[in-house]
């Protein structure tokens, strides 16, 4: 499969008014009520933080659920997830948002993600497009459903990371991060995550042990350490979520001069390899009822005969 091109439109400050110019007339009127319950019951922004860094932290597997990794120009990206951006609203409060694919056509896949603010008024929206032709020709319809999924979860991430200020999302995804390399202080348990997660991308994705650890952008195993464990978890996180794939993961490296050379080196190995396991063919034996020369001692005739055995010499009176 080919590289998925994912588009991303910047964040785009949509006029709530014009959100309200779309809906029909109960779905107003229930943002109405929304919109008079925020400014009734503003939001506590100090609770707010306090209640999303509990919940980000609550235990490291859901830590790890709180950011993802990519892998762009052979240089690892890192961020908030859209899991990250789900739990802030939630504790954010007085916030609407939503995603949903807004159009299919033969070659992509375009989802529009919208967040607002309804106790300030503040709303973006943001449009995400991911392609659906592989090598294979354009994907099937299964395929293409799971495509707008990882659309719109991007969507909506983008979305909600642009009305929400920065200086909150930073604060509970490094609190999260925090929680995922304190655990591993120890070395026993760095040394049991390393194996772990190196054994998770063998399995799961074919990806080789020196593979992974090109993609910690390390020479040895041993230099793996807390922070590259974090690295390694938001990489599965953006694998499980489709934010990526293997193919996009890997195509830095092993699509690099280096692993090429590798390939060539490795392929020239294995010819040598075979080659020198071919035996040349042995000279026939001769057998006992082979052919054998005898010479005439009276006539010094040469003679041959099938049986092997000498013949004998011809009776000079006939």
């Amino acid at each position: 499969m080919s590289n998925l091109e994912q588009y991303v439109s910047p964040p785009t400050e949509v006029p709530a008014a014009e959100l309200i110019s779309v809906m029909d007339s109960s779905e107003r009127a229930n943002v109405d009520i929304q919109i008079v319950t925020a400014k009734r019951y503003p939001r506590n922004l100090k609770r707010s933080i306090e209640n999303a860094i509990v919940m980000a932290t609550l235990d490291v597997e859901t830590a790890d659920k709180m950011g993802y990794a990519l892998n762009r120009g052979g240089k690892p990206i890192t961020g908030p997830s859209v899991h990250l951006a789900k739990l802030i609203v939630a504790q954010y409060g007085n916030m609407r948002i939503d995603a949903r694919v807004i159009a299919i056509n033969e070659r992509e896949v375009v989802s529009r993600g919208m967040a607002w603010d309804l106790e300030s008024n503040n709303a973006y929206a943001v449009e995400v497009r991911r392609s659906i032709i592989g090598k294979n020709g354009r994907f099937s319809d299964d395929m293409i459903t799971v495509t707008g999924n990882a659309a719109n979860a991007i969507a909506l991430r983008n979305a909600v990371f642009a009305v929400i200020p920065g200086a909150i999302v930073d604060k509970v995804y490094r609190a999260a991060q925090q929680t995922i390399t304190g655990d591993l202080s120890d070395e026993n348990k760095l040394i049991q995550s390393r194996e772990k997660a190196i054994k998770y991308f063998n399995e799961q994705y074919g990806i080789t042990e020196e593979e992974v650890i090109k993609l910690c952008g390390k020479y040895t195993k041993a230099q793996i350490c807390a922070s590259e464990i974090a690295l390694l978890r938001g990489m599965m996180q953006a694998l499980r979520d489709g934010d990526t794939t293997v193919e996009d993961l890997m195509s830095p490296i092993r699509n690099s001069k280096e692993a090429k050379s590798s390939k060539l080196t490795e392929m020239a190995s294995r010819a040598a390899a075979k080659g020198a396991k071919k035996t040349t063919a042995k000279p026939v034996e001769e057998s006992e009822d082979a052919a054998k020369e005898t010479v005439d001692t009276e006539t010094g005739e040469v003679k041959t005969t099938d049986s092997g055995e000498p013949m004998q010499a011809p009776n000079p009176q006939i």
